[in-house]
């Protein structure tokens, strides 16, 4: 599966620039400030893609400690009395069906319900998008930064009795160390999970269409994939949903102080007239 690369994102990003830019001239006619208003965030989603590709081209193809700390999260999922992915895989592979369906859901589903669940939230519900738009920046900043930790997925931990579902059923997805569209040793957090946590939380809290739970769906179908597939752990995915509640906290904290900082702005100043002063008593 191939994805726009990094500098292609960019290039998105300098024309969407130059477009809101252009866009000012008209921004008092309806169609110029519909134009520049996508024009700008396309240039904000282009440019955050563009970084979540670029990053793919740092040297951090070693696993320097990864393995160590997928053994760890191992250990922390056993004690916490979760099941284990193992269990998931093995059921996902007593049927060839379910093995390819898993598979083609994680390699191809994440980036298309992101961008068409955003068209919608910018078309639909303008009002809400700034705040979705806002977590899924801080799912995505947040991810590339727990990036730099190096966790190996369950994958790699062959002794355990794991494989890798797409190079089984493909699409195959990472290849050799080092190559494929994203980084091997990066599982810790999900952004798969992070971005349908998003889209399925976003429509749940926007719309009020039955349609909703359906795409509510996305989220939890989304968490069995990437764990039945090897490629994350169950705590991949709680981090990256704990980085969108963060994200969406932050947002909701900003906007009740910005709030009342332009209430103290608006309110009227009353000056109170000093106190006149009393007349003297006539003396007797």
């Amino acid at each position: 599966m191939s994805w726009p690369t990094w500098d292609q994102a960019v290039v998105a990003a300098v024309v969407s620039a130059l477009v809101a830019v252009a866009a000012r001239r008209w921004r008092d006619a309806p169609v110029g400030s519909a134009v520049g208003s996508a024009a700008r965030e396309l240039t904000l989603i282009a440019s955050l893609y563009a970084l979540w590709q670029a990053a793919h081209l740092l040297p951090l193809a070693h696993d320097q400690g990864a393995i160590a700390r997928a053994r760890q999260i191992v250990t922390i999922e056993h004690d916490l009395h979760l099941p284990t992915e193992l269990s998931l895989q093995r059921l996902v592979l007593t049927h060839d069906w379910l093995g390819r369906a898993t598979s083609l859901y994680y390699g191809v589903m994440h980036v298309p319900a992101l961008i068409g669940f955003i068209v919608w939230l910018f078309v639909r519900q303008r009002e809400q998008y700034p705040r979705w738009r806002n977590g899924l920046v801080a799912v995505t900043g947040g991810s590339l930064l727990i990036r730099f930790v190096r966790v190996a997925p369950p994958r790699f931990l062959t002794d355990l009795g794991y494989i890798d579902l797409s190079e089984r059923f493909g699409p195959s997805i990472y290849g050799p160390v080092g190559t494929g569209v994203s980084d091997q040793f990066a599982a810790m957090p999900s952004i798969h999970v992070g971005w349908a946590a998003v889209v399925g939380l976003g429509a749940v809290v926007t719309s009020r269409s039955r349609w909703r739970w359906l795409v509510l769906l996305h989220l939890p179908l989304t968490i069995l994939v990437v764990s039945a597939s090897g490629h994350h752990w169950w705590l991949d995915g709680a981090v990256a949903i704990g980085l969108l509640g963060i994200g969406l906290a932050t947002d909701s904290q900003v906007r009740r102080l910005a709030t009342a900082i332009s209430s103290r702005r608006a309110a009227p100043t009353v000056q109170t007239p000093p106190p006149a002063d009393d007349p003297q008593p006539a003396l007797a």
